[in-house]
């Protein structure tokens, strides 16, 4: 069965034109920039299948930890140590780009974190993390996308639309707001002027397509540099792999940073399911958290100077079991992380009402016990970024949430 969020299929026609899921860059207005010199960006990396966040920032300070996760807990020794953060945790060593923007006060970490969805569906799991929805079944609609929508009239983050990356827009980002789609391509650039040729038999076939495309156009001159250009090619495993994570990132970053680019961005990555041999600080696990770290190191890259008004924020549905199954993996659970990067965070912390990780502090006596709500970090981060109220955060950007404050201090 697929772990992959439902998702329509229109028309060749629809995918190009409804849904403003893409914007012209070409006739987006250039803004000077604000009197502070700050100009906000927010990035939403979506883990799709449940990131086990007790091996991607193990509690290893808990007595408990080890003999619950078995051979897959991080450990402070061995030959995979893992990146000690402070004195109760550490980051898997596959992510030394992280624990070096932690250090740096530019990375932190929510622990014990989950939605208020308490069963272990992907689907509805996904549903409700990228609708802001408090249950499942409202699929139209995203809370990123909402957010652009309830920016005051003018505003130019809201103007400027948001960016989708990948083959389908993810669900967080569609809405009424202009959004960009962008993905690397799965073929090499068309040679000559092949590009220019379709282009004009487009405008005398069918104009609609014509405007379509030449968004696309634009939008692939603006992501990929002299030295990509027409090499460039969706990477052997798709997006979804450590390759895919950083090519994406690397495109997402140079739209992203650009005067009149895209204020806000949404990526999803698919894979991260693990049942079955997960691995700890080595095998699959870390494969992919490898990729992740890459694509931080990317977006930092790539931003430049725009990276210090920059937060990107990494979450999932759920979390996994506290256990170790006995495949060497885990099962669907509950508490997790979210993990925070940019040169606007508010670093150099993890934050965590620790529940501990006895059998009687567990929730239902096999999962992390969540005391954070994703709902909190994310509205946090739109309050300070964007100057979204809490009642527009908790009435039309997550309908029916406002028990959930805005988590305070996430940005510096």
């Amino acid at each position: 069965m697929s772990l992959l969020c439902e998702t329509p299929h229109p028309s060749r026609r629809a995918v190009l034109t409804t849904g403003g899921a893409l914007f012209a860059w070409s006739y987006l207005p250039r803004f000077a920039r604000a009197a502070d010199n700050r100009d906000p960006r927010l990035i939403v990396i979506v883990l799709r299948g449940a990131l086990d966040g007790l091996s991607t920032v193990g509690p290893v300070g808990d007595p408990d930890y080890a003999g619950l996760h078995g051979d897959i807990a991080l450990s402070l020794t061995g030959p995979h140590a893992a990146l000690p953060l402070d004195a109760f945790f550490a980051v898997n060593p596959a992510m030394p780009v992280f624990a070096r923007l932690f250090k740096n006060k530019q990375a932190a970490v929510v622990h014990a974190a989950a939605t208020g969805y308490r069963e272990r569906s992907h689907f509805d799991g996904q549903d409700v993390l990228e609708s802001g929805f408090a249950g499942p079944g409202h699929v139209a609609t995203g809370w990123l996308n909402r957010a652009l929508e309830n920016l005051p009239a003018g505003d130019r983050v809201a103007t400027l639309g948001g960016l989708a990356v990948g083959p389908s827009t993810p669900l967080v980002i569609r809405g009424a707001a202009p959004v960009l789609g962008w993905a690397p391509q799965s073929l090499p650039a068309p040679a000559g002027d092949l590009a220019a040729r379709v282009l004009d038999l487009y405008q005398h076939r069918d104009p609609v397509l014509a405007v379509a495309l030449q968004k696309g156009l634009d939008a692939d001159r603006m992501a990929l540099d002299d030295q990509m250009g027409a090499k460039t090619m969706k990477p052997k495993g798709g997006l979804d792999s450590a390759a895919g994570m950083r090519q994406a990132a690397q495109g997402a970053a140079r739209l992203i940073a650009a005067d009149d680019g895209p204020r806000v961005a949404a990526l999803a990555f698919d894979g991260w399911d693990t049942h079955v041999n997960e691995g700890g600080a080595t095998g699959r696990l870390a494969s992919l958290l490898g990729g992740l770290d890459g694509a931080f190191e990317e977006f930092k890259k790539g931003l430049g100077e725009r990276w210090k008004d920059t937060a990107i924020v990494t979450i999932t549905e759920f979390g996994r079991t506290a256990r170790v199954n006995g495949t060497v993996g885990t099962d669907h659970g509950t508490g997790t992380v979210v993990l925070l990067a940019g040169g606007a965070i508010k670093g150099g912390r993890v934050i965590a009402d620790w529940p501990g990780l006895k059998p009687a502090q567990l929730y239902q006596q096999r999962d992390l016990a969540p005391t954070s709500d994703v709902r909190a970090v994310l509205k946090g981060l739109l309050a300070d970024q964007f100057g979204l109220s809490a009642s527009v955060l908790g009435e039309k950007v997550f309908p029916d949430s406002g028990a959930v404050k805005p988590m305070t201090n996430l940005i510096a």
